[in-house]
């Protein structure tokens, strides 16, 4: 296999495009119903289908996969070395890629059977009166607990009778001593130390889409559907801030020609700026006012169908109508989507994931080649180097059918290093690895221990902030890795008791450390009208 063809502009690309196996393996099934409702695993989605990407029109620019009940689920990509899977060919030295699951002789787990049919909606959600510690059930978290590990503080539980498809929970921020969480039709604060509700807002219908971003002022932007029946269209957004519960402005996301469909919007913030992607077209809007800022129809040269922001920075996915849908990167100015560089993609790749946009680090793809590789981008918009390790890499992205691109959750970047986690197999350990971004190759692996899983958090002082899950018999951990690597610190211990079967029952939950205090949520409701875990946290 030779190497795919070079951009213009571009240096000789370092290996790291391959050949992929096949697709995804299906997900986790649901593990049989024990004596403790609460210690279930929240609803994993539906298996997805294989690399691939469906045919939008106008062509979007990311490699969407199908959605689970009621929410996407996160792409998984991987990353594997020399001879570390059957039936993988080498196009030239360098790494190899595939999708976590393929090769490798672990057990295949069997996807979830479908839920039987669900009653119609029933209204407002029961969220408790918000006295006592938040659980609705009656036992001790804490008993159990052992010698030298902290408290299990409230765990919130909510009983919906929602659509059949399940509901999303996907939206949880943490503002000062508060932790806002989105169900279904509502957003709800509650006190971080109690667990009590502080405030509620309501939305008219199903909250479509959000983002964990915010302004510094702690604002954001949720995204709701313009009705109650099943042709609704997710078009709506509101600005709500955080801090009291207060809504600000709310309009309809107006479209960027006939072929703007509005399907499964992402959002993203940069700034006073947040951007709405969706099925290959995007637009920019000032969030202090609302007003419209710029947008696919308005770009120059190629067209733009997904910004791609996070913090202060924006970059624009575009697709080029020449004879290769050619696919071209390039930084957006957060207020006028003006492009200062541009990367421009070989043949038939497309942009899958994006890790980081300080500096851009983007997972591109050839479905037809199955190819893949993770390319690192310096300031200029230039190929500096592609990232290399042994191991099947597991990247939460969120990605789902239609879907544009974001950041991925699981992807850590500080001080010239990339954190990444591998996939952790059936029953299995995984690593995180670090990766200098000036090589692309790895720093220092760290496993998680005997069939734990390792997440990383966020990078601070220096540090890298993880989440070692929990097991049945053990609680999770709060731990810090020194930059250079070396043993990690646990900041935070979750008791081993009651609390631990819960505790590990999250299925890929949202997480969050903030002062001192370990947040997990579900992202995905049943909704089938029992209780179900919502939120849990920890702390001293």
């Amino acid at each position: 296999m030779t190497e795919p063809p070079q951009p213009p502009n571009q240096p000789p690309a370092p290996s790291g495009y391959s050949h992929l196996p096949g697709p995804p393996q299906p997900g986790y099934g649901t593990p049989p119903q024990g004596a403790n409702p609460y210690a279930q695993p929240a609803a994993p989605p539906l298996a997805q289908p294989g690399y691939g990407y469906p045919p939008p029109v106008p062509p979007a620019p990311g490699a969407p996969q199908s959605p689970g009940p009621g929410g996407p689920r996160g792409r998984r990509t991987a990353v594997i070395a020399a001879a570390a899977a059957a039936g993988v060919l080498l196009a030239g030295a360098g790494a190899y890629l595939a999708f976590a699951g393929d090769g490798g002789d672990d057990p295949k787990p069997a996807a979830q059977s479908a839920p039987p049919a669900a009653p119609q909606p029933s209204g407002t959600p029961d969220k408790g009166d918000g006295s006592g510690n938040g659980s609705g059930a009656s036992e001790d978290l804490n008993a159990g607990r052992k010698q030298g590990e902290d408290k299990a503080l409230w765990l919130k539980t909510v009983k919906i009778d929602g659509p059949g498809a399940g509901v999303d929970s996907g939206g949880q921020w943490v503002v000062g001593d508060t932790v806002v969480k989105s169900v279904w039709k509502d957003l709800v604060a509650y006190g971080a130390a109690d667990g009590k509700e502080k405030w509620k807002l309501s939305f008219p219908t199903q909250i479509c889409s959000v983002t964990r971003q915010t302004t510094a002022d702690a604002k954001t932007v949720v995204m709701y559907k313009d009705g109650e029946s099943e042709s609704a269209v997710c078009n709506r957004m509101r600005l709500v801030d955080l801090k009291t519960g207060k809504e600000g402005w709310s309009k309809e996301v107006p479209k960027e020609g006939i072929f703007d469909i509005m399907t499964s919007p992402t959002l993203g913030i940069a700034g006073d700026t947040v951007a709405v992607s969706r099925s290959g077209t995007a637009s920019a809007f000032r969030i202090s006012t609302g007003d419209k800022l710029f947008g696919s129809n308005g770009a120059e040269g190629c067209k733009p169908g997904a910004y791609v922001a996070h913090r202060t920075k924006m970059i624009a996915i575009a697709t080029c109508y020449d004879d290769d849908l050619t696919t071209e990167v390039s930084d957006a100015d957060p207020v006028t989507g003006k492009k200062t560089w541009t990367y421009r993609l070989p043949a038939k790749h497309k942009v899958t994931s994006v890790h980081s946009l300080d500096p851009v680090i983007l997972d591109v793809g050839n479905e037809e080649k199955k190819e893949r590789a993770i390319v690192v981008l310096g300031p200029d918009g230039r190929q500096r180097t592609t990232v290399s390790g042994e191991g099947t890499f597991e990247t939460e992205c969120t990605n789902g059918l239609f879907r544009s691109v974001e950041v991925c959750e699981t992807s850590v970047v500080d001080q010239n290093t990339l954190y990444m986690p591998t996939s952790p197999g059936v029953g299995k350990a995984n690593e995180i690895v670090a990766f200098d971004l000036s090589t692309g190759k790895a720093k220092w692996r760290t496993p998680a221990g005997d069939g734990r899983t390792l997440t990383p958090v966020r990078a601070e002082n220096g540090q890298l902030i993880a989440y070692r899950r929990a097991t049945p018999d053990q609680g999770g951990e709060v731990v810090a890795f020194p930059a250079a690597g070396g043993n990690p610190t646990a900041l935070l211990r979750s008791p081993s008791g009651t609390a631990a079967p819960v505790e590990a029952a999250f299925y890929k939950p949202k997480i969050d450390y903030v002062g001192g205090r370990l947040y997990l949520s579900t992202a995905l409701l049943r909704a089938q009208g029992t209780d179900e875990k919502l939120l849990m946290v920890f702390g001293k």
